[in-house]
């Protein structure tokens, strides 16, 4: 819309209410774009994470969505398949600099990109590893399971009670986003990502019950449990020895830990280390008409620049999502800090199924692992798992696939 003769008003949703640094960002972006030009004025408004995706759904019932949103990289193909979106349309020069990672596909269609990715690690002391004799592993030389396993067992016969740190006091999305690419690293998946119609036989076969019955085996073992606190606390305070924790976590880490702190790849469960991908990213709405889609794209362009991107990176501690992005940022450039999180992000990084099922595949997910987490028969676990994600499948006619 557009008030007289003036400029066209683009409505934004963003979900960053509670992150100071990442809003004040995107402010400065919108201030840049509105001031370059006079055709179009870019108006933000900001929810906090927790109530934001449903004030997405319902807008969309009442056909009244923002012309710009920002979602989380896994829900972009359901909520193109709903039809709250359209196709991005952003030169592929632009979308192909950005990692793979940080762009929303569906049935090969560009619906989303943002301007950052996370990543996983394992967090150690670089004096606890050497003192107790344990390799300490590269990105080309990752730790194998049976290392993994006898390191938690020595660091647990070292007097750390539980010498690991799994995370599994947290929930929802952090469940697939940090186990999931275990259970891939071990042969299994989530789907049957060659035809996105069924999880059986891939969430529930072989490799997904061995890697599962190993999931089990750390909690039975002592070597993690699922207590709080959530967050790299325990690490910090040198209460458990190794955490799988994310990038987000590292600069209390450093400021504790300083040089003696390791941010390790993740652990090859046999079939090569995975680690989790997929952050924020944005689109435009089907609310968005012809004029203002037009305007929307062409801030979306402006936004991608490196500048900005470097200034999203060093504001929240994530990876930037260009590589020269990354070469200018304090933290994840050559001599950053942090630089080993870009490298595990480009080398290891894998994006969650791009399936409109993608919701029903994650609380179905969380549910199993949380169970078995807790003693739960491994296999009947999986099972059950994959009857619900498979009948959300065939109850909504295969997604289109």
């Amino acid at each position: 819309m557009s008030s007289g003769n003036g400029p066209t008003q683009i409505t934004m949703w963003t979900h960053s209410a509670g992150n100071p640094g990442e809003l004040a960002v995107y402010k400065k972006i919108i201030g840049d774009f509105n001031a370059s030009q006079t055709k179009y004025r870019v108006v933000e408004q900001s929810f906090p994470q927790g109530s934001y995706n449903d004030a997405i759904t319902a807008a969309a019932a009442a056909r009244n969505l923002p012309c710009l949103l920002d979602m989380d990289g896994p829900i972009t193909p359901n909520w193109a398949w709903a039809g709250y979106l359209q196709p991005l349309g952003l030169p592929a020069g632009l979308t192909d600099t950005l990692l793979p990672t940080a762009v929303g596909r569906y049935k090969g269609t560009v619906y989303s990109a943002g301007y950052w990715d996370a990543a996983l690690s394992i967090f150690a002391r670089k004096s606890v590893l050497e003192k107790n004799a344990i390799r300490i592993p590269t990105v080309d030389r990752p730790w194998t399971l049976d290392e993994f396993d006898a390191a938690a067992a020595k660091l647990k016969a070292s007097g750390y009670a539980t010498p690991l740190d799994l995370g599994a006091a947290d929930k929802g999305e952090w469940w697939p986003y940090a186990y999931s690419p275990m259970l891939q690293s071990s042969g299994g998946d989530l789907i049957d990502r060659s035809s996105m119609k069924s999880a059986d036989g891939v969430l529930n076969g072989p490799d997904s019950v061995r890697f599962f019955t190993w999931f089990q085996k750390v909690f039975k073992n002592g070597w993690a449990n699922s207590n709080g606190p959530v967050g790299n606390q325990n690490f910090i305070d040198d209460k458990v020895a190794l955490s799988y924790t994310g990038v987000w976590n590292a600069q209390d880490a450093l400021k504790k830990v300083g040089s003696d702190l390791l941010i390790l790849p993740p652990v090859d469960f046999g079939k090569g280390p995975r680690i989790g991908g997929g952050s924020w990213q944005w689109g435009i709405s089907t609310s968005c008409g012809a004029a203002q889609s037009a305007g929307a794209r062409a801030y979306l362009e402006f936004s991608f620049q490196d500048k900005y991107l470097t200034d999203f990176a060093d504001s929240q501690v994530v990876i930037p999502a260009t590589a020269s992005a990354g070469a200018a940022s304090k933290y994840f450039g050559g001599n950053g800090a942090l630089h080993q999180f870009a490298v595990l992000s480009q080398k290891f990084a894998l994006a969650r199924p791009a399936t409109p099922g993608y919701p029903v595949i994650s609380t179905s997910f969380e549910k199993a692992a949380k169970d078995i987490m807790n003693g739960a028969d491994v296999r009947s676990t999986l099972d059950t798992a994959v009857k619900a994600i498979d009948s959300d499948i065939t109850s909504n006619n295969h997604y289109g696939n």
